[in-house]
């Protein structure tokens, strides 16, 4: 995949009658010998050996953070702390705070940028109930 591509996550997380619908992006950078797959917007990592093993663990990470989440119903109030926009309907799709405003908002975030060399790729995933 080819550095500056866009990044984005994206799949459908379903359990129960519970379904969330992903689209994001993600940071993918090397420290400490290991492979990171970081998404800003969330502020959630998944840590490898390789881009392989670090995708995987970003896919668990996520699909125990949405099961958590949703059955605590603080998805989401969670987004909303996160920066997202919340839709008044409930069809409507959230959005994600951009980029400009995470590297204000999330010191993890602005210390990945400033200080490793990092890319961004496109990849669709499924996360599994």
């Amino acid at each position: 995949m080819e550095p500056g591509a866009k990044a984005k996550f994206e799949g459908t997380w379903q359990h129960g009658d519970k379904k969330v619908a992903i689209k994001l992006s993600l940071i993918i950078f090397e420290e400490d010998g290991n492979t990171v797959v970081y998404c800003p917007a969330l502020d959630l990592s998944g840590y490898g050996q390789n881009e392989a093993e670090a995708t995987e663990s970003f896919k668990v990470v996520t699909s125990e953070y949405i099961l958590y989440a949703t059955n605590k119903n603080t998805f989401l109030d969670d987004l909303k702390t996160h920066g997202w926009i919340l839709p008044k309907h409930q069809r409507q799709t959230v959005i994600p705070p951009d980029i400009s405003t995470l590297l204000t908002t999330n010191s993890e975030f602005n210390r990945i940028f400033n200080h490793f060399p990092f890319r961004k790729i496109d990849q669709e995933f499924a996360i599994p109930a």
